[in-house]
């Protein structure tokens, strides 16, 4: 029988990772290449022919290829998008300018938000109004639209947003005069706010169509050489993009909608998290993704993962479904600097992939995280990948050494000060998506994934008071992974304020008929079996005297608005503290996920040398906590069995990662290959 391949790539700021998984045997292949930020397909396709020579099987294999980008973010970041025009309802061009009355940075007087990527020239005003009933208050005067068209001509734009009022409630205006920049201007990339966030909040609706029209040019050319390339290489391969909300969409979707993808890697990730807590049997896991460049982290709770739809994507408001993740700029990538007071700082400043650390060797003078835990021996000498990339030391010592020279201490303390700090930057943004929403972080087990955040959980576990520890039997390429186990899925939404009494549920009934009829016309577009569909309506409920909304899931409760009630009071009680039983509650939104079975990925089969009572590969000092380095057991963890107990101190290396055992915590691995960690408290 034919090799069957699936195969997951996710782009990140330093590496480009890649997990491939043989359906019949559930063998895995792995392979890490350096990222390639200039043109992103240039790794991706280095590493699907290193990944194939590499494992040894024809590309020509492949049927599936998920893959996370961080295209379109870079792209905000770093200002490359297109040339882009706007075109608003009459005397509305000033609103994206405009936004809310809120300061980025409440106490710098001379924070500002950015300028609007399409510069007040290019923001041109169209003669129609929408009323917010959805009547037609002012019929479209295409006369404007031709005019509008002249100048789009004469300033050569390469894209444009056209955001119109209420349009999420009647459309007919902003489609007609997509219909006609269509055919008048050829070429030009299209964006209709109807089409990208059909929902109400006419500034974020309008931002998020401008951020979409921005990214649509390049990341169309993207989207169509990367499924050139896939395509010459793996003719048989469908090619998924993952979306910020977790689930993958079509090529042609994501050419289309590329703000989707704002959040695509870290969405992996958390894919990936999830599908390990079920492996193993955890419920509650946060998650601690430590990359390069960032870290992110997440709270799963019942092995699911929320969403949250208000985010700032390189400053811009973005209104999407995306997962609910915090990040913080603490990698292995981060550099140490000094204030202007002599105080040490870690990050957000990161070395990237070029020149990267110093002790990459490709001229990195300033000292990172990386280089801090070369120094303390945390970091084989080998190197990493499995000995394929090796490490300067010696450039590792020089550099973290002129740290130590300005703080006035020993190198290995200062390499000390340099984690501890980044570990308190990263513990912040955990205690954001835990203790400031509610939850205890000592009900839950912290999940280390990324290439460094095994190296960091002990310090991170030890600031909350977390117990347990998960690491993923693949920590470096976890992100990679939750592409394989990814299922398509669609976000369709109604928009419609509409008030919690009698008359909503015909209401009701009506929109989640017109969301259900749009989910099988998709099902139907994407071929996916009957058998294989599923979807989840969730309404956006709030108190009429609130401005945001909670998501309560429907199910079978459309029509029963006292289940709908309780559902929300409870919500808002967890949330908030409290309810008003009294206070009139308000329908926003209905919506709809329609979503395809997600692919099952079992535990693959165990290295023939593994045994639960292994012999370490190599000893090394360590520098842990205490006073001096420790002489400390290495072992391989492609040689740790199910069953196996493990005493700190010790290091667990691996191909993509490694992982810190501290004095006095314990290791078991489970039956999935995970390790679950105990800590044992011990401040050493």
């Amino acid at each position: 029988m034919a090799e069957h391949w699936t195969i997951g790539v996710d782009v990140g700021g330093t590496f480009t990772d890649l997990c491939a998984i043989e359906a019949q045997t559930g063998r895995i292949a792995l392979h890490k290449v350096p990222s390639t930020p200039a043109n992103p397909a240039l790794a991706i396709v280095s590493g699907l022919d290193g990944l194939a020579d590499k494992a040894g099987f024809d590309l020509g294999d492949v049927r599936a290829i998920g893959h996370g980008t961080t295209v379109a973010t870079n792209a905000l970041i770093q200002r490359t998008g297109a040339r882009v025009a706007m075109l608003t309802t009459q005397h509305f061009r000033d609103l994206v300018e405009i936004g809310r009355q809120t300061r980025p940075l409440m106490y710098d007087l001379r924070a500002d938000y950015p300028a609007p990527l399409a510069p007040r020239h290019l923001r041109l005003e169209i003669t129609e109004r929408i009323g917010a009933a959805g009547e037609v208050v002012t019929p479209l005067d295409m006369a404007t639209v031709d005019a509008a068209i002249e100048t789009l001509k004469d300033e050569a734009v390469e894209a444009v947003a056209i955001a119109f009022l209420f349009s999420y409630l009647n459309p007919s205006h902003e489609q007609a005069v997509k219909a006609r920049l269509t055919k008048a201007l050829p070429g030009v990339a299209i964006s209709a706010s109807s089409d990208v966030m059909p929902e109400f909040r006419e500034y974020e609706r309008s931002s998020t169509t401008l951020l979409n029209a921005y990214l649509q040019p390049a990341f169309g050319d993207y989207m169509r050489t990367l499924s050139a390339e896939v395509a010459a290489r793996s003719p048989r391969a469908s090619l998924g993009v993952n979306q910020s909300s977790g689930g993958l969409m079509s090529v042609d979707k994501a050419r289309d909608f590329p703000i989707r993808t704002a959040m695509s890697g870290p969405a992996a990730g958390a894919n990936g998290a999830i599908h390990t807590a079920m492996q193993s049997g955890i419920e509650n896991v946060i998650t601690y993704d430590v990359g390069g460049t960032s870290a992110d982290v997440a709270l799963i709770k019942r092995q699911a993962i929320g969403l949250a739809f208000d985010r700032d994507v390189a400053d811009f408001p973005v209104r999407m479904p995306m997962v609910d993740i915090n990040t913080v700029g603490a990698g292995g990538g981060s550099i140490a600097w000094f204030d202007r007071g002599g105080l040490m700082k870690v990050g957000p400043a990161s070395a990237g992939a070029r020149p990267g650390p110093a002790c990459y060797g490709h001229g990195g003078s300033r000292a990172t995280v990386t280089d801090a835990n070369v120094v303390l021996g945390r970091l084989s000498t080998r190197g990493l990948l499995g000995g394929d990339m090796s490490l300067d030391v010696e450039a590792s010592f020089r550099v973290v050494g002129e740290v130590a020279r300005q703080l006035g201490c020993p190198i290995e303390t200062a390499a000390r000060g340099i984690l501890d700090i980044m570990a308190a930057n990263s513990v912040r943004a955990i205690r954001a998506i835990s203790v400031e929403r509610g939850h205890d972080p000592r009900d839950f087990a912290l999940m280390p994934f990324g290439g460094a955040g095994p190296l960091h959980a002990e310090a991170v576990a030890r600031a909350l008071g977390i117990r347990t520890i998960l690491v993923p039997l693949l920590p470096g390429i976890l992100c990679a992974e939750g592409l394989l186990v990814a299922g398509r899925s669609e976000a369709l939404v109604r928009s419609q304020r509409l008030p919690l009494d009698a008359a909503a549920p015909d209401t009701l009934a009506a929109l989640s008929a017109e969301l259900r009829a749009e989910a099988e016309a998709w099902f139907d577009a994407e071929d996916i079996a009957p058998q294989d569909r599923s979807v989840s309506l969730v309404a956006d409920m709030r108190h009429a005297s609130q401005n945001y909304e909670l998501q309560i899931p429907v199910g079978a409760n459309v029509g029963d608005l006292e289940a709908l009630k309780n559902a929300f009071f409870e919500a808002h009680t967890r949330a908030y503290g409290f309810h008003n039983s009294e206070d009139p509650i308000e329908i926003i939104a209905l919506r709809m996920t329609p979503q395809g079975a997600k692919p099952q990925v079992g535990t693959p089969p165990q290295g023939a040398g593994a045994s639960t009572t292994p012999a370490p590969r190599s000893r090394r000092p360590v520098w842990f906590n205490g006073p001096e380095a420790i002489d400390t057991p290495v072992f391989d963890r492609a040689d740790l069995a199910p069953g196996t107990a493990l005493h700190g101190p010790a290091v667990i290396d691996q191909f993509d990662s490694t992982l810190l055992l501290f004095p006095g915590d314990a290791a078991r691995i489970d039956d999935a290959l995970n390790i679950l960690i105990t800590r044992g408290g011990l401040d050493q």
